[in-house]
């Protein structure tokens, strides 16, 4: 028990004085509103007391940092050694744009890398693909060959800080570029640290940028883990993304259940598939988590997730290794909960939710900058973001001690409660018979769905409130300067593909991608042959169709 008998019968005798108390006051003054919850529709009590953590264990349930369950961190120290990561996601048309955005951000104090891809790469389609028109480079950067990926690195230390790209049907084409980029420059792959989103269950969830059906799609994920184990150690493999989840409008609990639920389907596929033992490739998954405007729904969100996992790899799948059990984890300050009214508002609400990820121990943050909901960031709002994530770490002394909201009678009650709720969703779809299944029939989908209806009708009805738009809106404007991307960025990026296709051996692209469709084919896996492919200078475009081709195109049910 957390609290001895003595305490709780002291707690006991306190609530039910104070309870009388509250009966007599709220006749005079009344609550503003009949029922108080998360933006995720949870309950809140009036109060939280002993008596919400009777069953609590502190050395099994909470324990201490660097120890099992790892509820309160992976690390012994916690941030006096090292901040969190300030990763801020970049893309800026053009690869040399986005090369320039990325030395900016470096000398003003950023410490790892993020990349985001136009619409045309994230769906596997070179620059001058029919399917591209319009949209090359307009929400990230085109990325169509090596030599645009060379550009992209140029003069980046591949060897001394880590890149993430967030990248999911065309992930073994991007991760082969960036691995033949590094040889290129003389760094081994041992020496490369960075990370692939490369979860497709979340696309077939949430995100829809999708490519190949479900099954095929976590074969190539299996692939990318048994290559980065085998030859490329500091690199993570796959970010199981709850972000994009949540943007769809799940609830923390959806969010923290469904993502979870993906990595032990990932998880199982390797073990399965690759024959591979948990300890060899456990310590390289990472997770990737939204930060919403709930502030302690958030905090309590992240120590759950931590705990579920120690959990997960140690009772289901027997690992062993310590590092097997933790939860490695980027954060992103919420892009949903941004708004186009009133936008300078939105340096306040990153501003809390980086607080909630940083006071949660993430090991990397990315804060949303103001125009975001508007643009591509400008120079001045992402420093601005950036700033913000600095001002936490230096100024705050939120760094100074580890998981400070420990203890709290309603931090741990919450995190529980979402531990349990999350545990419910987790086993019902195993029920299912797994994530795979779930998905094709639509369960996740409609859990998502239905959840972001009922917020939607709470905003209507002003029972969620967001300021600037259904409470305190104004008709003054706020006006805040545009970044727009030239149509001569995508007109420059398809002169330089078509010079690429010109003076390249096209016998070695041919064979390349021979190589690559009898991988396909035959099971073997495909990023030996990815990277010889892209050293030969063939496209993302022409390796993504060998794909389609061997393995079909996914059509959504709910869209078909």
């Amino acid at each position: 028990m957390y609290f001895s008998d003595e305490t709780q019968r002291t707690s006991q005798k306190l609530s039910k004085k104070w309870q009388d108390k509250v009966q007599k006051s709220l006749k005079n003054n009344p609550d503003q509103k009949d029922r108080f919850s998360t933006v995720s529709d949870l309950d809140i009590k009036r109060l939280y007391t002993p008596e919400d953590l009777k069953d609590t264990n502190f050395a099994h349930d909470i324990g201490v940092p660097g120890e099992f369950p790892y509820l309160r961190g992976n690390q012994v120290t916690g941030y006096r050694g090292q901040y969190w990561t300030f990763r801020m996601f970049s893309g800026m048309g053009s690869a040399r744009d986005t090369n320039s955005r990325w030395h900016m951000l470096l000398r003003e104090g950023q410490t790892g890398l993020s990349t985001a891809f136009d619409f045309p790469t994230l769906m596997g389609y070179d620059s001058d693909s029919p399917k591209a028109l319009g949209e090359v480079g307009k929400c990230g950067v085109a990325i169509d060959t090596l030599e645009d990926f060379l550009v992209l690195m140029d003069g980046i230390p591949m060897d001394q800080v880590t890149t993430s790209m967030t990248i999911n049907p065309p992930a073994t084409v991007l991760w082969a570029m960036y691995c033949a980029a590094a040889e290129i420059k003389g760094v081994p792959l041992d020496k490369i640290g960075g990370t692939i989103q490369n979860d497709m269950l979340k696309e077939f969830i949430a995100q829809k940028t999708f490519m190949c059906p479900p099954e095929p799609s976590v074969k190539l994920i299996s692939d990318t883990i048994e290559f980065g184990t085998k030859y490329v150690p500091r690199w993570n493999t796959i970010s199981i993304s709850g972000y994009h989840i949540r943007e769809a409008g799940s609830t923390a609990v959806q969010e923290l259940a469904f993502t979870l639920r993906d990595g032990i389907e990932y998880v199982e596929d390797v073990i399965r598939r690759k024959k591979m033992n948990v300890d060899d490739f456990a310590p390289r998954l990472s997770f990737f988590f939204n930060s919403h405007i709930d502030f302690f729904e958030e905090i309590c969100k992240l120590r759950a997730a931590r705990r579920i996992w120690a959990k997960v790899m140690r009772d289901r799948f027997g690992a062993k290794n310590p590092r097997s059990m933790w939860m490695r984890f980027h954060t992103q300050t919420a892009g949903c909960s941004l708004t186009a009214q009133q936008p300078y508002n939105n340096i306040i609400r990153t501003t809390v939710e980086a607080l909630a990820a940083v006071l949660g121990q993430t090991q990397s943050l990315h804060t949303n900058s103001l125009d975001e909901v508007l643009c591509l960031p400008s120079e001045q709002a992402v420093e601005i973001a950036l700033r913000t994530q600095q001002i936490l770490a230096e100024e705050t002394g939120v760094a100074n001690t580890i998981d400070p909201l420990a203890g709290s009678y309603f931090i741990e009650s919450l995190t529980n409660e979402m531990e349990e709720k999350a545990w419910e969703y987790i086993e019902k779809i195993d029920a299912l018979g797994g994530m795979v299944a779930a998905i094709e029939r639509g369960f996740p989908q409609m859990e998502i769905a239905e959840a972001a209806y009922r917020f939607q009708r709470q905003l209507d009805a002003r029972e969620k409130i967001m300021v600037g738009v259904n409470k305190y809106a104004t008709n003054s404007q706020h006006a805040v300067p545009l970044v727009e991307i030239d149509e001569q960025v995508g007109e420059e990026q398809i002169k330089r593909l078509r010079e690429v296709r010109r003076k390249r051996d096209n016998h070695a692209v041919k064979k390349s991608l021979d190589d690559i469709r009898t991988a396909c084919k035959t099971g073997a896996n495909v990023m030996p042959f990815c990277i010889e492919a892209v050293k030969n200078l063939a496209t993302q475009q022409e390796i993504c169709d060998v794909y389609r081709e061997v393995y079909g195109e996914y059509r959504d049910p709910g869209l078909y």
